[in-house]
């Protein structure tokens, strides 16, 4: 006789019989999505051998935990257990029993934990070692010869599925109704009319009611009677959902229709492949302001540098790469060091990224740039020279390969707001984190005795300097507030792409261009030029390809430059020659 020390990985060593159970040739017309006698295979339980092989089971009398189950859900599982494959089946595809003896019959079967033995009693299994009668919750110190686990072919574990969305329709959330019928929509020809009929009229939220309506619509379309069908179309012209189309175009293709039915699926046709068309590109624009937002990150410290120092900075590019690895290295330390806390690493990894590049910025300024001003031939060379030096840094350090930086948990997923149009919570909040920084950096130059100073020496530095600013220590500190700026674009690149020693090469070009169209050292300029830029660049990567967009792309803006050389934004008053 087994008993209540074994270990679970023991039991299931000595475990080698396995018993089949029965088909099944019943077509099931119930609401939820049956399964279909083609995919019925067998259901199994593997049995459990003990010790002794003629022992019966008995029950400890020692105290147990409270049963989190009432006595109706306890009847409910065991009438499960009990049952057949056909039986089985028809509950799951129908449960009468209550919401929250089928959570129980989930929680169970997907933690493989419940048991029975050949008389029908039903056990669970807890800790991997300790077996409880069920519904009764009492500990058995004997192990039954006849124990077999309860378990699902791939047909069953979907009818599971399908009874757990059905119970979400029951639920309070709305938004738990929506998705529910969402699912049900993927299982459309299983469905039965009038259950969803009676779900709609009870239904109360408008969102989950149209989508209903829908479905119904949908169902509908298959009736064969062509008045209903018409009707059908008239309220799917109104959907934008790929699957819908799908319905429609396969309906067109067939040739019996009257002239009614053609023109009333033509039409319907034609205004759902509008509006998911629509969906789409109202999808590329949502992209393309994702790249305009890292752009005008990477582009606002090359705008203040380029700006008040009059320097082309080849190495702006490798100071957001530097951001960007300076987040995977956070993430690293939180992974191991602070792992309950990984989701929450970008909390950290964002002013570090703007620390650990200001200051490698304000040392290029210091060492390489302030004994080249006024050259500026030498200077690009020279950035350029530093630029090579930081990729060939990163590559001994952390290889050549690209490193993973993991998506945050909660900026996983996407909001759907049509079938057709989701927005990734990802891009979301870069371009909220975004305008943050534009609005803090706006606030800097504008209302403090820094950026006073920054755009003092930007307008006149020799003025500046005959009123006693320090020229020398704002040109560091804006040169660091640039390069910071470019680190939290790398920061932000972290999160929707590659991390490699040569990240920043695919966008410092960009970022020139942006600053050249905006105005040198404007920021709102900047700001437009990088909406044009990355919205009118995504917008015609889709229709001619990434090679296509960028060449016309490049003559549009040197079309721009010779007719407008200043920019979008120009500096204005008596300093400006």
């Amino acid at each position: 006789m087994l008993n209540g020390n074994h270990s679970l990985g023991q039991f299931l060593q000595k475990s080698k019989k396995i018993v089949l159970g029965m088909s099944l040739a019943t077509t099931m017309g119930i609401a939820l999505p049956s399964v279909s006698n083609a995919q019925a295979s067998t259901a199994s339980a593997t049995t459990m051998p003990s010790a002794a092989a003629t022992a019966a089971p008995t029950t400890a009398a020692t105290s147990t935990a409270a049963t989190s189950t009432t006595a109706s859900a306890g009847d409910d599982i065991q009438k499960f257990v009990a049952a057949d494959f056909a039986g089985r089946q028809a509950m799951l595809n129908n449960w009468t029993g209550t919401s929250q003896s089928y959570d129980k019959l989930v929680e169970l079967i997907n933690k493989d934990e419940l048991y029975r033995d050949d008389a029908g009693n039903v056990y669970t299994l807890e800790n991997t070692d300790q077996l409880y009668s069920y519904p009764a919750h009492t500990l058995v110190s004997n192990w039954p010869s006849d124990l077999n686990q309860v378990t699902l072919n791939n047909a069953l574990r979907s009818a599971l599925t399908l009874g757990q969305t059905k119970a979400k329709l029951k639920s309070d959330d709305a938004s738990e109704r929506l998705k529910a019928v969402d699912i049900l929509a993927d299982n459309i020809a299983t469905l039965d009319k009038k259950t969803v009929a009676d779900i709609y009229a009870n239904e109360k939220d408008s969102t989950v009611k149209a989508a209903l309506a829908q479905l119904q619509a949908r169902m509908d379309l298959q009736s064969g009677d062509e008045m209903t069908q018409i009707a059908a179309l008239k309220t799917l012209a109104s959907s934008n959902s790929p699957d819908v189309l799908a319905d429609i175009e396969a309906m067109a293709k067939q040739t019996n229709h009257s002239p009614e039915l053609k023109q009333a699926l033509q039409t319907t046709q034609d205004k759902v492949k509008s509006r998911i068309k629509a969906s789409e590109w109202a999808g590329h624009v949502f992209s393309g302001l994702s790249t305009a937002s890292i752009l005008l990150l990477a582009a606002l410290g090359l705008a203040i540098t380029y700006g008040l120092l009059g320097v082309i900075n080849m190495a702006h590019g490798e100071l957001i790469m530097i951001g960007a690895y300076t987040t995977y290295v956070v993430q690293s330390f939180f992974k191991s060091h602070l792992a309950g806390y990984v989701d929450w690493y970008i909390l950290a990894a964002i002013p570090l990224a703007f620390l650990v590049s200001a200051v490698i910025g304000m040392i290029i300024e210091r060492v390489v740039i302030r004994p080249l001003y006024g050259r500026q031939l030498e200077t690009l060379l020279a950035t350029f020279g530093v630029s090579l030096i930081l990729m060939q840094l990163v590559r001994m350090i952390f290889g050549a390969q690209n490193v993973e930086v993991s998506n945050i948990s909660w900026l996983s997923g996407a909001v759907a707001l049509t079938p057709s149009l989701m927005l990734p919570y990802n891009r979301i909040a870069i371009i909220g984190f975004t305008i943050i920084i534009l609005l803090l950096l706006v606030f800097l130059l504008k209302y403090t005795r820094f950026g006073l100073f920054v755009r003092a020496v930007t307008q006149n530095r020799q003025m500046a300097r005959a009123v006693g600013i320090r020229s020398a220590r704002v040109d560091m500190l804006a040169f660091g507030l640039g390069s910071g700026l470019a680190g939290l674009a790398g920061c932000a690149l972290a999160q929707v792409g590659n991390v490699s020693p040569d990240l920043g090469q695919n966008y410092i070009i960009d970022a020139f261009l942006v600053v050249v169209v905006g105005g040198v050292g404007q920021i709102w300029g900047a700001v437009l030029a990088a909406l044009g830029l990355g919205v009118s660049g995504t917008v015609l990567e889709i229709g001619m390809g990434a090679v296509i967009a960028k060449i016309i792309l490049l003559v549009l803006v040197v079309l721009f430059i010779q007719k407008r050389p200043q920019g979008l934004f120009a500096l204005k008053g008596r300093f400006v020659e």
